[in-house]
């Protein structure tokens, strides 16, 4: 019954977002995509969440319908990717990338287009370079602030404010700015037996 409930108001979403999908070309015309993605970006609690998830699903390059975007998060590019039930908090803004499955995103986390947004010419002019994809692996974790400039992989724990700025293997915890791995005892499994000493010599 809530999933069909969920369908139901997934639906009204779609519909309310297909005239500004259409008007940008699905993704296609950036410059009116981006004005409907700020627009939407504006939308206040469960609605607002439900009218950007399906304006994406209709523009970005794929999208599952089932996922938590907060206020005023949108995304930059429309040559991205987002699995489902991938949820990110308020004030993100996310380049060219691609977020894998059951990840959870903070609130104002940075994700540009890859290290490099532009270069300098001859005369010292900048030019667009922004052709980079970050790419996030299933059920990453980042923290809030953080800012993700390079590949992390699957499972990966990104701390609150770090800048990550080369890639990061799977089931990684990394912290700081530069981000760095922590090391830590592995945790044991839940069945294990603690063993209590009771010498009292």
């Amino acid at each position: 019954m809530k999933l069909a409930v969920k369908r139901f108001f997934q639906g009204v979403a779609l519909l309310i977002a297909l005239p500004a999908a259409a008007l940008s070309l699905f993704g296609r015309l950036k410059p009116v995509y981006t004005m409907f993605a700020q627009f939407f970006a504006l939308g206040p609690g469960m609605p607002g969440s439900y009218l950007r998830a399906g304006y994406y699903k209709l523009t970005l390059r794929g999208c599952s319908i089932d996922i938590t975007l907060s206020f005023g998060t949108y995304f930059v590019e429309p040559d991205t990717y987002v699995g489902p039930f991938v949820s990110i908090g308020s004030y993100g803004v996310i380049g060219r990338s691609a977020i894998g499955r059951g990840c959870q995103i903070a609130s104002h986390v940075l994700i540009p287009s890859g290290r490099r947004q532009h270069v300098r010419n001859a005369d010292g002019s900048l030019s667009n370079l922004a052709k980079d994809r970050i790419t996030i692996g299933a059920d990453c974790w980042i923290g809030d602030g953080a800012i993700i400039m390079s590949d992390l992989g699957d499972g990966v724990t990104v701390g609150a404010g770090s800048v990550v700025t080369k890639p990061v293997p799977s089931s990684s915890l990394v912290v700081g700015n530069p981000a760095r791995p922590v090391h830590s005892a592995p945790t044991p499994p839940d069945n294990a037996i603690e063993v209590v000493s009771h010498d009292r010599s």
